[in-house]
């Protein structure tokens, strides 16, 4: 797997608690759907769904598409506990592909933690475009006494896992 694809999947956990491939997969095994299927009941396209997957793409931009993936997984563990009989589920699976969502409470957050989480893998990526994981820490060591604050960043978004620099990120948006 390369570092991309790698803090890109480290940006979905820290956005939706779990990188997307694990969710989509638990997803079709627990209904027998295969990807087309998954995409047409989100309201994805299949390309789209693809890179999701992959972790070639990082977030949920539609909050529609988000709320479905919620109500897929509450339907799983609905499901896993005996709560719904076999036969509901493809009218269940109908009723979510055409649910419209909204940006409640929770899925307005989740939004707000996947764009945080999109920026921190941007800031990283850049970062790796110009200087490897030794070169960054060497840097942060070098400039920890004169400027910590500046270490501090490099460090957290160059080198270190990626749910601290989004919390990082998350705590300093506001300034600037």
């Amino acid at each position: 797997m390369s570092e991309t694809t790698q803090a890109n999947r480290e940006a979905q956990r820290a956005a939706y608690g779990e990188p997307l491939n694990e969710t989509f997969d638990r997803i079709k095994l627990a209904f027998g759907l295969n990807q087309a299927a998954l995409a047409s009941v989100l309201g994805l396209s299949a390309p789209m769904l693809s890179q999701l997957n992959s972790g070639q793409r990082i977030k949920i931009g539609n909050p529609a598409v988000l709320s479905r993936v919620h109500q897929l997984n509450d339907l799983v563990e609905q499901h896993v506990a005996g709560q719904v009989e076999p036969e509901e589920i493809p009218a269940r699976l109908e009723q979510i592909r055409t649910s419209r969502g909204s940006l409640g409470r929770t899925t307005q957050l989740m939004a707000e933690q996947a764009s945080d989480a999109a920026v921190v893998a941007g800031i990283r990526n850049l970062l790796r475009a110009v200087a490897s994981g030794a070169e960054l820490r060497s840097a942060a060591e070098r400039l920890s006494e004169t400027h910590p604050q500046l270490a501090e960043v490099l460090r957290l978004y160059g080198t270190g896992p990626a749910h601290p620099a989004v919390e990082h990120y998350t705590r300093h948006k506001d300034l600037f």
